[in-house]
Order: C-alpha cells, then structure tokens, then sequence
C-alpha cells in the first residue's frame, strides 16, 4: 500500500488526505505515515478525511496515535472534513471530543 497523498501548507502545516476505506490495512500505513512526518520534525498535521468513506477501530487508533505521538513532540493532530460516516463513528466512540474536527484542512490550524 502506498503511502497517503500529503501536502505542506506555507506556514508549515502538513495535511494527510487518506481516501477510501481507513480500516486495519489502510490504519497501520496512516499510523506509520503520522509518525515519520512527526519524527521530520513537522508537528502540526491535519489528517483531511474528506475523501474517507469509512472508518473502522483500526482507523480510530491510527488517529488517537498520531495524536498522541504529536503532542509528544510539542505539536498537535487536529480532523478536518469528515464524511458523515466517520462523524458517526467518532460521536460513537466519543472520540469527538478528543479530536474535534474542522471545516476544512486548511483552516484547521487557523488560531
């Protein structure tokens, strides 16, 4: 599987647009994609998942580590554009309280 189409904002935001299905194959490649991005020293990242028709566990964990392996490196990982599917799977999870999402990719950082 190749690695997730990524993008590099001019104030140094890197936005990760996985598409298709993020379940347990697609997951493990997201997981280690956010954290060779964070480990390059880019520690603001915006996975966009407009383009994500669904999520699973697997996909949620990739997330909830990125995040994690972020703010350990003094950054942050924020959502932006979810379909309704993964809307319903965060507010499921309540993991839309941890990862709140954005309009839009390149707003997500907008303070």
């Amino acid at each position: 599987m190749s690695d997730f189409a990524v993008r590099t904002m001019e104030s140094g935001v890197v936005i990760v647009k996985p598409a298709g299905r993020l379940n347990m194959g697609a997951a493990s490649q997201l997981r280690k994609q956010l954290h060779s991005i964070v480990e390059e020293g880019d520690g603001r990242i915006v996975v966009d998942l407009s383009a994500t028709e669904f999520i699973d566990s697997s996909g949620l964990g990739a997330l909830i580590s990125g995040l994690k392996f972020a703010r350990m490196a003094g950054g942050d990982l924020r959502i932006a554009a979810p379909t309704r599917q993964v809307c319903t799977v965060l507010e499921l999870a309540n993991l839309n309280r941890v990862l709140p999402s954005y309009e839009s990719a390149d707003s997500a950082f907008d303070e």
